[in-house]
């Protein structure tokens, strides 16, 4: 069987000018599901790498090939620009079959505004949003949230904590994301916290629960995480991440779902704040607790196959977005 992993950043397809942090954890994404693939018996992985393509016509070219004659293709890219969607399309169009969710749901979960609104009509907790007006003010009382409607990794992201700051932070976030629409949102305070859900035609496995760790300057940096949850927080961030991902038709594989937990025993001050349809920062965690092998799991359910719920060693792990813990990106390039 051939696996073909397709990591976008490492691949060249965005270009020279990626976020050095989306750069590292491009590179730290490729390494940790690329080894776990090639630990399976008869799996044989491919992967496309920037240094073995030159113009990006070359790159699609490449891209379309592979996806063609690979048995199944896990696509990693962002959502922001349209990459993740396309790149899933193309798969389908090839004739290949996708370890991602199917670009349907790629389309509703990268639109933040689409996201809040369905799930707030299907009694999900999720943030107030509104697209911003850039002539008035939210609805409801600062401090609010600024980002953009499509985006990923945080980018042009920002608190804004009172009225008088908000002109000057839309000038920011637009000189960062000039093509880009925005919504605004109230700041949600609690424990910041991720579920991994491996989704397949029969069955949807949660994972163990993660806490996030988030930058306190105003910016919402993704900066790593720790797991597992305290068993009560584990208990409704399971809840609310599980009714989230049923609402979305489409989504398979590796889906992860952002949430805050509030300080109510009964979560009622919960909030599911986004839906990744991908894989996420937290599989360099999970995969270290988990006694089985994640990525033959995800293999296995995409294909309808039985499996049994994982089982989880003691103790507790961190992890950073750009921890390669498996092994560099030289050994990438040479296990080729």
């Amino acid at each position: 069987m051939l696996i073909f992993v397709y990591e976008s950043i490492c691949a060249g397809a965005l270009g020279a000018n990626v976020p050095a942090s989306l750069r590292a954890e491009g590179w730290a994404m490729l390494s940790a599901i690329t080894d776990d693939f090639r630990r399976l018996p008869g799996v044989e992985v491919a992967t496309l790498l920037a240094h073995e393509v030159g113009a990006a016509r070359d790159e699609r070219a490449r891209f379309r090939a592979l996806a063609a004659s690979s048995d199944w293709t896990l696509v990693i890219a962002p959502e922001f620009d349209d990459h993740l969607r396309s790149r899933s399309q193309i798969v389908l169009d090839v004739g290949g079959q996708l370890l991602g969710s199917l670009p349907a749901a790629i389309e509703q979960t990268g639109d933040k505004w689409a996201t809040s609104s369905l799930l707030a009509s299907h009694g999900v907790p999720h943030p107030a949003t509104e697209n911003l007006d850039v002539n008035a003010l939210p609805r409801f009382d600062p401090p609010w949230v600024l980002k953009p409607r499509h985006g990923a990794g945080s980018q042009a992201t920002f608190l804004v904590r009172d009225r008088a700051d908000m002109g000057g932070l839309i000038d920011t976030a637009v000189r960062e994301w000039p093509a880009g629409e925005f919504i605004v949102q109230p700041c949600v305070s609690g424990v910041a916290a991720s579920v991994a859900v491996l989704i397949g035609p029969n069955k949807t496995v949660p994972l163990l629960p993660a806490r996030q760790y988030i930058s306190g300057d105003g910016r919402f940096r993704y900066e790593g995480g720790s797991l597992p949850l305290p068993p009560l927080l584990a208990q409704r961030a399971l809840r609310w991440a599980c009714q989230a991902v049923a609402r979305i038709h489409g989504l398979q594989g590796y889906v992860g779902v952002d949430l805050v937990l509030g300080e109510r025993a009964d979560g009622g001050d919960d909030f599911v704040i986004e839906i990744n349809p991908r894989l996420t920062t937290s599989y360099f965690g999970l995969r270290r607790l988990c006694r089985q092998n994640l990525a033959e799991l995800m293999l296995r359910i995409v294909r309808g196959d039985r499996i049994d719920e994982p089982t989880w060693r003691e103790g507790e792990v961190e992890f950073r977005p750009d921890a390669l813990d498996s092994f560099s990106a030289r050994e990438i390039i040479s296990k080729r």
